[in-house]
Formats: structure tokens, sequence, C-alpha cells
């Protein structure tokens, strides 16, 4: 039986499709953890299309929802806070400044921060301050980062191209403060163009794990905060990070392989939820050192 964990997810919302708060939610629930949601935007549609409506959310909007929540109780007994995408420095200040309060009723809750920046062929896509933000503060106070590999570059300064250059990396951030960095995505030279890496790295060594790479037209936004979520929910219920990569990766090919042979954009995250959870097809993790 799943451990059952509390969990506080602070990220972006849209009406339709599967991103931020809509690509980590229900993987959240379906995987036996009660959530709490704070949107940070509400849009139509994620803006990989080009066009949406909606807004974003302010800083005050949001103080006011998590003083809401509390004046419920609902941040009492929380084992775990998610963050993904932040549209201002305030917005992370808030996350920091909140987490801060609760641990010190609460010194074991968890902060699991998706450094939501940019990505290969993409640059950094937030704002430059937004960007600084989590690179000289807003990681520090995690517990657990998720970067993909273009995010792990720019939070450690450096041109990581191969896995030895991406423990390194990792190291550095986590000498910062962060006790495991999950690398969502990583492609080197070295390796085939078929397949993609996965890497967590912790004190008490580094793991990586490789999938079939499938090839769409159109990559489907949201796997960095589904995968996210998924490492989360897994390691909150085992407390070990080998197999909550083993099943992280797992899960994600899983939701890829039902998004590709349907031909959509969008994550089939419905059509995947029974793997989601027990994954047909599992990889191999390998130890790196």
């Amino acid at each position: 039986m799943v451990r059952t964990s509390n969990i506080l997810s602070i990220q972006s919302h849209v009406a339709y499709g599967y991103v931020g708060n809509r690509a980590a939610v229900f993987p959240l629930q379906r995987m036996g953890h009660e959530v709490s949601v704070i949107n940070t935007v509400q849009f139509s549609n994620h803006t990989g299309y080009g066009d949406w409506t909606g807004e974003i959310f302010s800083p005050s909007h949001i103080q006011a929802i998590l003083q809401g929540l509390n004046n419920r109780g609902a941040l009492n007994n929380l084992n775990a806070i998610l963050s993904g995408y932040l549209g201002s420095c305030e917005l992370g200040k808030m996350i920091t400044d909140t987490l801060a309060s609760l641990k010190q009723s609460n010194p074991d809750l968890l902060y699991c921060c998706d450094p939501v920046l940019g990505d290969v062929g993409r640059g950094i896509y937030v704002r430059p301050e937004v960007a600084e933000y989590f690179k000289t503060s807003g990681i520090i106070h995690a517990d657990i980062i998720t970067p993909n590999q273009f995010e792990l570059d720019y939070l450690a300064g450096c041109h990581t191209k191969n896995i030895h250059e991406i423990v390194n990396a990792c190291k550095q951030l986590r000498q910062k403060g962060p006790k495991i960095v999950l690398v969502t995505s990583v492609i080197t030279p070295d390796i085939s163009e078929q397949v993609i890496d996965m890497l967590v790295d912790t004190e008490e060594g580094s793991w990586v794990i490789r999938s079939p790479k499938l090839l769409f037209d159109i990559s489907p936004n949201g796997a960095g905060d589904a995968t996210a979520a998924i490492f989360l929910a897994k390691y909150l219920e085992t407390e070990n990070v080998v197999l909550a990569l083993e099943h992280t990766m797992s899960a994600i090919f899983a939701i890829f392989k039902k998004t590709f042979h349907a031909r959509k954009r969008e994550l089939q995250l419905i059509a995947a939820q029974d793997e989601i959870i027990r994954p047909q097809e599992k990889f191999k993790v390998e130890r790196v050192q």
C-alpha cells in the first residue's frame, strides 16, 4: 500500500493540455498522494502554440491563496512543496519564505524545485531576473532540484559534454544546498541519437538510466513538469533515489509512447495512467560513481 503524502504544488495552469500543474497534479494523485494546488497563471493553453489567452496572477493573489490555505490548516501537515515555472522573483521569494516558516514546526518538509529556465534550441525563455534568481538564490533552499541538461549548465555555469562533466556540475549545485539533483534529460555526443538518459546525483553516489528516444514531429510540452512530479511522488513513497529514478524513467517513457502512437501534441496522461503507477517496460539503472 502506498504511503500517502501531502503535497503543495505551485505552478502554472492551462485550461487545455498538460503543462505545469496540469502535468504534475494528476500523476501525483494517481500515485496516491493528496495535493493542494496553487496556480501561478491561468492560460487557455501553453505558450508553445504561439498564441494564448489568460493572465498571470499577481504575487498578492498567490499570497492570499497561501493565507487561505493556512487558515484551513492545509499547510500544517505537508510532506513536500513542489514548484515549477515562476513568473517573477517575488513569487520565488514568497515560496521560500513560506518554506522557511513551515520548516520551523516541520523540519522534515521537502522542497522540490523544478528550475524552469529554458531548453536546448529555445535558450532561456524566462525573464532574466528569474533566471538569475534561480542561479543565485532559488535552488539554495531546495532539497531536490530537477533541471534539464540545459538548465543544469546554466545553473552551474558550465557546458557539459559527457556524463562525468554532468556529475561534476551536479556536485557543484549540491554544494549550494540541494541534496538531490535529478537531470531530467541528458543528451551527449558520445551516446546514440536514438536514446536519452536521465541522471540522479546525491552525496551517496550518482546513477544513470537510459530509454529509447521517440522522434516526435513536435515534441510535447510538459514532460519536465510530469517528470519532477513522478520522481517526487516515488521518492516520498520509497525514500530511495534509485527506485525513484527507475520508476520515473519507465513511467515517462510509457507516457511518451502513448503520446507518440496517438500522434498527439499533448501528453497522453489519461491514456497512460495505469503505467504511471505500474510501467510495463522497465529500464536498468547503472551506477556512475
